[in-house]
This record gives structure tokens, C-alpha cells and sequence, in this order.
């Protein structure tokens, strides 16, 4: 089965998002960002998720998830839970 590893932010807003992306291609660190301002429980150890396979996460977080290049932020993402910046850190495809 792939799994991967990824962090991510999670907040209301598209335009909170777009203005976070800024900042981490700025040069912000991700995980200090995260603790800041997301509102994911997984904020608090910067955003991190663990490893999880596929179907483990909501289908439009899979998608990026198991489709984008390593380590490199990708969103605004839109869930039922709000805005994600994701970055994948591992997978083994």
C-alpha cells in the first residue's frame, strides 16, 4: 500500500491561506506558521500528520497528497473543514 507524510495548515479562509503561501515562498518557516495559525489540532507540532494511506484523509486532500511533488507547498486546498496548505514530506509510491 503507498503511504506518505505530510503537514499541512488549516484555516477558514482562501485569502488566509494565499497570504500564509506567501510568506512560507517568502522564506517563513512551515512548521512556525502552522503553530501560529492553524486551527488542526496537528498545529501545535507544526502541522505534521504522521504517515496514512490512501482513503485515510478527505478525497481532496488524498488527491494532492498522492499527486504532488515532494516538499513543496501546494493550495489553497478546500475541504469540508476549510483552507489547507499541504506539504508532502514522504511517500513510497
Amino acid at each position: 500500500m503507498t503511504t506518505a507524510s505530510a503537514r499541512h495548515i488549516l484555516v477558514e479562509s482562501e485569502a488566509q491561506c494565499l497570504e500564509l503561501k506567501q510568506q512560507i515562498e517568502g522564506g517563513a518557516e512551515f512548521a512556525e506558521l502552522a503553530k501560529q495559525h492553524s486551527s488542526c489540532p496537528s498545529g501545535r507540532s507544526g502541522g505534521d500528520l504522521g504517515s496514512f494511506g490512501r482513503g485515510q484523509m478527505v478525497r481532496e486532500f488524498d488527491e494532492v497528497v498522492f499527486t504532488a511533488p515532494l516538499n513543496t507547498v501546494q493550495g489553497p486546498v478546500k475541504t469540508q473543514f476549510g483552507y489547507h496548505l499541504l506539504e508532502v514530506t514522504r511517500r513510497d509510491d
